[in-house]
């Protein structure tokens, strides 16, 4: 059965004109399998040139959009409840306003949810400025078991590329308000109520690093929201009392080393380098 589904897309005044513009005609005009609505969250004032870009995209869309307008800055937890309130479908894409989508995306992903999928991810080509520069290929794990062991430890999805079903998101009460962990938070609870998990291996998307990405990777204000990710999954029973001291100690850890030695455990136990654009042969 194929099933109709809403593109999510949240939007605040740190984005730029030109990022959203592509971001839109990759994941709406440029798609092989468009999704059926578009759902627009603006998190607070935006600057007037973004304003202006948003408004010309949702004039000159090709499926219906709608553009959900919060009068100050909620944060991107409660942005993204607000948006799924406002969606008209129960099968939800995820896209940020920075990042691109191949062609392909929805055409490869939405047969896994209509096969009885509650979430779908993909993996994501990292890039600074350009698409044709891709830096690095982060690959999640694509068996569901494996999915569900790598969630007590690491986040088992890439955020900007998953479908998933909102009533399974509705279910363990929506995002939280965790600043720059709240996904992760998300995706777990949901794995533990039972959501059925699936990945693909293909790169769906490519996601803008951009300059100084692992020194955002780290610092006292991500560890502070770290610990307290961790303090939840020990609470909720996602995590063992042994699982919660090694992901302090690990990912604690890795928040507060220096950004060179971040970058570098980030190459090597993540992301993999070299690979080159899809449908070329590295």
């Amino acid at each position: 059965m194929t099933e109709r589904f809403s593109l999510l897309m949240p939007l605040w005044k740190g984005d730029r004109s030109d990022f959203l513009r592509h971001a839109w005609h990759s994941t709406v005009v440029d798609q092989t399998r468009r999704p059926d609505e578009v759902v627009v969250v603006q998190d607070g004032p935006v600057p007037p040139a973004l304003a202006g870009t948003l408004a010309a995209l949702l004039a000159a869309s090709p499926v219906p959009a709608r553009h959900v307008l919060l009068e100050s800055n909620r944060g991107l937890g409660p942005a993204l409840d607000l948006g799924l309130a406002a969606c008209c479908y129960d099968v939800v894409a995820r896209m940020d306003a920075d990042d691109v989508s191949l062609p392909r995306r929805f055409e490869v992903q939405l047969p896994l949810i209509e096969a009885g999928a509650d979430i779908v991810g993909s993996a994501l080509l990292e890039f600074v400025d350009d698409v044709g520069q891709v830096e690095a290929i982060r690959i999640p794990p694509t068996d569901p078991d494996w999915i569900r062991s790598a969630a007590r430890f690491r986040d088992p999805f890439n955020h900007p590329t998953v479908v998933y079903r909102r009533e399974a998101v509705r279910r363990v009460g929506g995002y939280q308000d965790l600043p720059l962990m709240e996904d992760y938070l998300l995706f777990a609870r949901m794995l533990a109520a039972g959501a059925v998990p699936g990945n693909v291996a293909e790169p769906l998307v490519y996601y803008r690093v951009g300059a100084g990405a692992y020194a955002r990777r780290g610092g006292l204000a991500l560890l502070g929201s770290e610990l307290a990710l961790q303090r939840a999954f020990r609470a909720q029973g996602i995590t063992s009392r042994r699982e919660y001291l090694r992901n302090v100690l690990v990912r604690g850890g890795y928040r507060l080393v220096p950004t060179r030695l971040r970058r570098f455990a980030y190459r090597r136990l993540i992301a993999r380098r070299g690979f080159g654009a899809p449908g070329s042969d590295r």
